[in-house]
């Protein structure tokens, strides 16, 4: 059927107008948009802002990388690309003779935090001692590196806002994994997935992998990874190739990474072939994430852990192995990424679920060998120790991290599992000696000590949170050695070196989080974790609206604080009288 010409004309005109003005139309259109947001968002916000906290929050950060980039388009292009960004001399001469001091000051009246801080310093020299070319060391970008790290340690750890930010989000990430149970208990039932370990846990992986292929479809990730890639670039002077791979770490695995720069692989120099390795060594994948959350291991304390690697990662890694070749990158402002294959949002939630199965069933089977051969390895020491009259073998001293010296041997037993085995691993049995504090076991059974302290239990999140472990050689290699055949040589001779420096920026890590915890004594009084307040009632009498608390607790400054929040810390606690 052809339509007469003159009904045509209306349809034709409105293209070609349409065509003409679609700069206009744009604008009007978002302009519409961005108007019934704010509507939509003052309306939230009006009838219950604390409901609404969780959208002020996301529009808040939108809206500062929206403002953010037309600054820094406008007004700072010329001013802070990376080729162009002027050395910062004072801070790199003068910031560490002034930043050590007030280090060694503030740390001086909690000893556990000297020590911690005393391990950070060693664990540098270590790398250095290590380092392929002493002399060839910029110095410039291992100082900012660790800065970076050290301001955002204390922004989380030591600020009340820092930490109830993370908490806060840790809250919610928990709260988005709960949504799990709607397809798990459909598929399994609810009996299995309230008692078998499996379908507990792995459905977790199965659709993080899903949200996360959605997010890179939409582009959300890649938007993400290069604002941060950005940051550290001018900050460090470190190639944009190189800082986007590290980036990418923060939120993907050590072979998804990679891929965020596949196309400049083959002409890395080596140096920078060993950051991308470090990189995908010193963290951990956002999908094994929401599994160890699943066990009950703090959520703000692995998203920080994650997140304060990357700057780490990329500045022990030019400690370690600097940079002696002419890089191709080193003029490049920037490297765009670009979205997946897929055509449609559907086909990328189905790929990434897909995509999770191969990971699901290698967690599972690493964790069925992975337990066995860990219980005959313990069987065979305590039969060994047995016919000497001893009964457990001593574990090496992780007092450095920071860690009491009573809990030093559960930690070095979990570092131990985590570099022989794997991190999974590792985190099952944190989650194990968490819970058994939780529910008020004794500290010791016997000889063997039944739980970590709260102190303890922080510094082992940090120390474990990477891939950095001897099985993930093969997984490095061959998904490199995929990418860019031609060069297996060079990943072959350089990843025992990016292995080791991914075990020391955990392990630095775990340090600078020692270093900026309160004492042993203070962590337990904030959360009412006090020798009294495990093994001896606390007795308050309550009058004319006033807590006034009697015997073991009178003397305590925060009585108050830790009797709100005792019931909501401990699985067993009990009110055995009012008055």
């Amino acid at each position: 059927v052809t339509l007469p010409r003159k009904a045509l004309q209306p349809a034709s005109k409105a293209k070609r107008f349409c065509k003409a003005h679609a700069k206009v139309l744009r604008r009007v259109v978002l302009g519409l948009l961005g108007v019934a947001y704010l509507c939509y968002f003052i309306a939230a916000c009006w009838l219950n802002f604390q409901r609404a906290l969780a959208l002020v929050v996301i529009t808040a950060v939108v809206v500062f990388f929206v403002c953010w980039s037309l600054f820094k388009k406008n007004v700072l292009l010329l001013y802070l690309t990376p080729h162009l960004c002027p050395s910062p001399r004072f801070l790199q001469l003068h910031g560490p003779y002034g930043l050590i001091p007030w280090l060694i000051l503030d740390s001086s009246r909690n000893p556990e935090q000297l020590i911690s801080l005393a391990g950070f310093f060693f664990l540098v020299l270590f790398l250095f001692a290590c380092s392929k070319h002493h002399g060839a060391v910029y110095w410039r970008a291992i100082f900012l590196g660790l800065g970076l790290e050290f301001l955002f340690g204390l922004i989380v750890l030591r600020t009340t806002p820092g930490n109830q930010a993370f908490q806060w989000l840790g809250d919610q990430v928990q709260f988005f994994l709960g949504y799990t149970t709607a397809g798990s208990s459909f598929v399994f039932g609810n009996t299995l997935i309230e008692e078998v370990f499996a379908f507990q846990t792995l459905p977790i992986v199965v659709f993080f992998s899903c949200v996360m292929s959605i997010l890179y479809y939409l582009g959300v990730m890649q938007w993400l990874i290069v604002k941060i890639s950005w940051l550290l670039q001018v900050s460090m002077g470190t190639t944009p190739a190189e800082t986007l791979s590290v980036a990418g770490n923060i939120f993907v695995g050590q072979t998804e990474a990679p891929l965020l720069v596949r196309p400049y692989l083959a002409d890395m120099t080596r140096s920078e072939i060993h950051a991308v390795m470090t990189g995908g060594f010193s963290t951990i994948a956002g999908s094994v994430m929401g599994a160890y959350i699943s066990f009950g291991i703090d959520a703000a304390s692995l998203i920080a852990a994650s997140v304060m690697a990357a700057p780490c990662a990329l500045a022990m890694s030019k400690l370690v192995y600097p940079e002696v070749e002419e890089s191709k990158f080193k003029d490049k402002a920037s490297i765009h990424l670009s979205s997946g294959e897929e055509r449609n949002i559907l086909e990328a939630a189905s790929n990434g679920a897909a995509a999770s199965v191969g990971l699901v069933a290698n967690i599972a089977a690493n964790l069925i060998a992975f337990l066995a051969m860990l219980e005959f390895i313990n069987a065979a020491l305590r039969w060994f120790g047995e016919m000497v009259d001893i009964e457990g073998w001593p574990a090496l001293s992780c007092s450095p991290l920071g860690s009491s010296w009573a809990d030093s041997p559960l930690v070095a037993e979990l570092l131990g599992i985590k570099i022989f085995l794997n991190e999974f691993v590792a985190y099952q049995q944190l989650a194990t000696y968490k819970k058994n504090r939780l529910s008020g076991l004794e500290e010791w059974d016997g000889s063997r000590k039944q739980w970590i302290s709260v102190r303890g239990t922080c510094i082992a999140t940090f120390a474990l949170c990477g891939f950095a472990n001897l099985s993930s050689i093969g997984i490095m290699l061959g998904g490199l050695a995929s990418m860019v055949p031609e060069r297996k040589g060079d990943l072959a001779s350089i990843v025992l070196r990016a292995l080791l420096t991914g075990i020391c920026v955990s392990m630095l890590n775990a340090c600078l989080a020692g270093r900026s915890l309160p004492h042993t004594s203070g962590a337990r009084k904030k959360w009412g974790e006090t020798g009294e307040g495990l093994k001896t009632p606390i007795n308050a009498v309550l009058a004319n609206g006033t807590l006034s608390f009697t015997g073991a607790w009178a003397g305590l400054a925060e009585s108050v604080q830790c009797l709100t929040q005792c019931c909501g810390h401990y699985n067993h606690t009990s009110c055995t009288g009012t008055t």
